[in-house]
């Protein structure tokens, strides 16, 4: 079992930047892949970004280039560095991390955290 908890959301004006920081229990998190969903106001919850156990990358097009997902394994953390930000990224951003041979979303998901961009 693994839990994650986010923090780091808040209410930022359009144009500024938020780090997002999710912590995970569990001693096999390095070999998780771990990615970033939010779920705006009326919306669906859509995929962000990922990072799969070996490495590989991906953002979805409305935040590529303003938005950078990490790990750090030793600390068993993950992040989302988000630049640029725009009203249209207001939403409840979620970690989600699990093995990722069942594909996504991953198995273990965080509590959530509000992201607010005014404009």
């Amino acid at each position: 079992q693994v839990q994650l908890v986010e923090s780091g959301g808040g209410l930022v004006q359009s144009g500024g930047s938020l780090r997002l920081s999710c912590a995970a229990s569990g001693s096999i998190f390095s070999i998780y892949s771990v990615a970033w969903y939010r779920q705006g106001p009326g919306k669906q919850r859509e995929l962000v970004a990922y990072i799969t156990g070996g490495g590989n990358i991906n953002y979805a097009d409305s935040v590529q280039g303003r938005f950078t997902i990490s790990r750090d394994n030793a600390k068993k953390a993950m992040y989302l560095q988000m630049n640029n930000l725009k009203p249209e990224d207001t939403a409840v951003y979620y970690c989600n991390a699990g093995p990722s041979g069942q594909g996504r979303p991953y198995a273990y998901w965080g509590q959530g955290t509000q992201v607010t961009v005014s404009s």
